[in-house]
């Protein structure tokens, strides 16, 4: 099976896993990617400590992104970063998400012309 089509077995993205994974587009540590997922979605998300972690445990455990940098001298402060695998997946899931908006955009025009 090609890459694409193991990718594809990974969607639908959770919001936690989209937002995790954009953030980390450019290397951030924990405490980063709650600002930032914070500042993305207008304040709508806050993670957990547990959420957030949760879901970077399964993002790494599934290649999606990794530690970055020397992580030897502040243990307590990873840093991430996302794969390429990742990338890829990000990609996938905005063109899933352009055509689920599309369609909803083009049932409600044709419906509102119906009434």
């Amino acid at each position: 099976m090609n890459e694409k089509a193991e990718l594809r077995k990974l969607m639908p993205l959770t919001e936690t896993s989209f937002y995790v994974l954009i953030s980390l587009l450019e290397p951030l540590h924990g405490y980063g990617i709650m600002q930032k997922v914070e500042k993305l979605s207008n304040g709508r998300i806050i993670f957990g400590p547990g959420t957030l972690y949760g879901a970077i445990n399964n993002l790494q455990s599934i290649g999606l992104i990794a530690l970055y940098g020397d992580t030897t001298s502040n243990e307590r402060k990873k840093t991430y970063l996302v794969t390429d695998k990742g990338r890829e997946l990000i990609n996938l899931e905005i063109e899933r998400l352009k055509e689920m908006v599309k369609n909803a955009k083009t049932l409600i025009e044709n419906t509102k012309s119906n009434i």
